[in-house]
């Protein structure tokens, strides 16, 4: 049995296919339309599920979409008319939108999926899940867990924002929600748009921006803003926001409450500002604490899985670990509305078809989140050929020694190995490499190559097997979702003068043995390399501990700033000769820049729009 999810409409559109309840393929749009966080129906995503899963539309038993859009079109209308007259501007301006994506969104569906059958039985075929179902079937269904809680948190579907579950075998059982405007992702877009960043994407940066701050702001939001009991539920005084019916998040009142209007993205980062982000991390990290104790506390599960925009707040993730209420967690890679793809087909297969679910030890569902396309080595050497490019094709063992030399030899490179990511994290087939233990690699890599700004931090990849040995963790964290401090024996001792400096000061200095990847509060973004998920890049790191004696690589996504992850061997060899890259390999071919055709070095960093 074929199952078809699909998320569009809103940002990170996606299609997954499922067979037989093993997810064979998923992939964001954006990949393939090389536009970041693509809203539009998944045309070329659905088209490789298909091609993947050696079927067409006709072979597909249903196509479900992960959300309901009457429910939403009800929140939208009923929301305006809750705060009428205000927000008559913002209404008058959605309203075309609304009906032609929201109300009338089946028939547009029915006609898109009809482009790739004319006779689809869209009457019969098309089912809906709603959008915190489809998150939290996104997450328990792949788990590797017979019964788990389920905590989903983003900014809104529907109505709920915040949704606890329970899943037992083929069972999800929902068990309370939270509803709009009340909303923990919504507060957290809100400080996001406030610090002069993007909403729906540059939510990572203020997660990143924390650590350069202290949060002074943190009883200033608890007492003002939102209302948090015990359980961790709260309450959100909307005299603060505008996104409700506005054209912004937040108003004049968050300006005052705060002493400032919001940031301008291109002004500069302030103390202030890191302050900021640090206060309302602080207050995330507390509130989701507090839901996962009353949480375990209530259903005395040993599993917790999490979904939901919120669960890719890797810091929190790992408080939530270190706080041990639970044996085990397990998050969806793709915790975003990508993800809702994946959980509307499984939640389909197991829940409408009432099929059975194989708990596979171990491993989860998710196949390390490898899911997208892969190229052979002769594919790729046409297209590559065809885009100018020059390559050695060298055999397994001598292509993993030579970009472990040349790692060894402080040079990054970009890994273009096997089937695409799916989920906003490169795990080490579209990833930028590096070593970890230069002082200068996270400079240069984000001045140089990801030509972004400095103060964002990088990822260490780490063997598995010697992640306790680095890292105050010691347990899987696959999908880079779970942050944890370097062990203090890996510390550097900082000077006094060093411990007194402020802000984007403390950026240049060395922490531990691996400042690369070394955050300025001594944590790190860790991924965990199996041998069994990813055996070339298990290779290549161990490689690279064999020659020097550390098994940890930075890893960061395969792109420049503004630009989706590299999908093709075109766009490899793009982001090679648009960056200071050293070389790529991709597959078994090797590229190195000072080979390459000087007249097809290219600054294509203004094709995309920055995040």
């Amino acid at each position: 049995m074929r199952i078809l999810g699909l998320s569009a409409f809103y940002h990170d559109s996606a299609a997954a296919l499922v067979e037989d309840g093993r997810v064979v393929a998923a992939a964001q749009e954006e990949r393939f339309t090389r536009k970041k966080h693509d809203s539009s129906f998944p045309h070329q995503a659905m088209a490789y599920c298909l091609e993947a899963a050696r079927t067409d539309l006709d072979g597909i038993e249903h196509v479900v979409f992960y959300d309901k859009p009457f429910l939403k079109f009800e929140r939208l209308l009923e929301t305006y008319l809750s705060f009428a007259p205000s927000g008559f501007r913002s209404f008058r301006m959605a309203i075309p939108l609304w009906l032609r994506e929201k109300l009338f969104q089946k028939q547009l569906l029915r006609d898109e999926l009809r482009k790739f059958s004319r006779d689809f039985d869209w009457e019969r075929k098309l089912l809906f899940t709603e959008h915190h179902q489809s998150h939290a079937a996104s997450a328990f269904f792949p788990s590797p867990f017979e019964e788990a809680a389920v905590l989903t948190m983003d900014g809104v579907g529907e109505w709920a924002t915040t949704s606890v579950s329970f899943g037992r075998g083929n069972h999800l059982t929902m068990l309370k929600e939270l509803h709009f405007p009340h909303s923990l992702g919504l507060l957290y877009s809100a400080f996001t748009y406030y610090t002069g960043f993007k909403v729906n994407s540059g939510e990572y940066k203020v997660m990143g921006l924390a650590p350069y701050g202290e949060p002074k702001f943190k009883n200033l939001i608890l007492d003002n803003v939102i209302d948090v009991k015990q359980d961790g539920t709260f309450w959100l005084d909307q005299s603060y926001f505008d996104y409700c019916t506005g054209l912004r998040m937040t108003n004049d009142k968050f300006d005052r409450l705060f002493g400032a209007p919001a940031r301008k993205p291109d002004e500069l980062l302030t103390q202030r500002y890191m302050d900021l982000a640090a206060s309302i991390q602080a207050v995330t990290e507390e509130i989701v604490l507090r839901l996962t104790r009353s949480l375990q506390a209530e259903t005395g599960a040993e599993n917790l899985c999490l979904s939901g925009g919120v669960a890719l707040n890797c810091v929190a993730n790992g408080k939530v670990l270190r706080d041990a209420k639970f044996k085990r967690i397990w998050i969806q890679p793709a915790a975003g509305d990508a993800g809702g793809a994946v959980g509307a087909a499984l939640a389909a297969y197991h829940i409408h078809k009432g099929a059975k679910r194989n708990v596979g030890g171990a491993a989860d569902g998710m196949s390390g989140a490898y899911l997208g396309p892969a190229f052979s080595d002769d594919d790729s050497a046409g297209r590559l050929t065809a885009a100018g490019a020059k390559f050695e094709r060298l055999d397994d063992d001598a292509l993993i020694a030579r970009a472990a030399a040349d790692l060894a030899d402080g040079k990054a490179l970009g890994w273009f190995q096997g089937r695409m990511e799916f989920g906003p994290r490169a795990l080490g087939n579209r990833s930028i490499i590096a070593d970890g233990r230069s002082a200068t690699m996270q400079s240069a890599l984000n001045l140089q190559i990801k030509y972004r700004e400095s103060f964002r931090p990088f990822a260490p990849a780490v063997l598995r097997e010697d992640v306790a040995d680095w890292f105050d963790l010691d347990a899987d964290s696959p999908y880079m979702l779970l942050i944890a401090d370097v062990v203090v024996r890996r510390r550097r001792q900082m000077t006094a003068q060093e411990r007194g400096l402020f802000g984007i000061e403390k950026l240049n200095v060395p922490r531990s043995e691996i400042p690369a990847v070394t955050h300025v509060d001594y944590s790190a973004r860790v991924q965990t390399v199996h041998a069994e998920t990813n055996p070339r890049f298990h290779a290549l790191l161990s490689a690279f501990k064999a020659q020097t004696g550390c098994p940890v690589l930075v890893n960061t996504s395969f792109n420049v700033r503004g630009e989706p992850i590299v999908c093709t061997p075109e766009d490899a060899f793009r982001c090679l000769m648009g960056t200071e890259l050293h070389a790529i390999a991709v597959g078994n071919l090797y590229l190195t820049k000072d080979t390459q055709d000087a007249s097809l070095k290219r600054d294509y960093t203004g094709d995309f729009e920055l995040d």
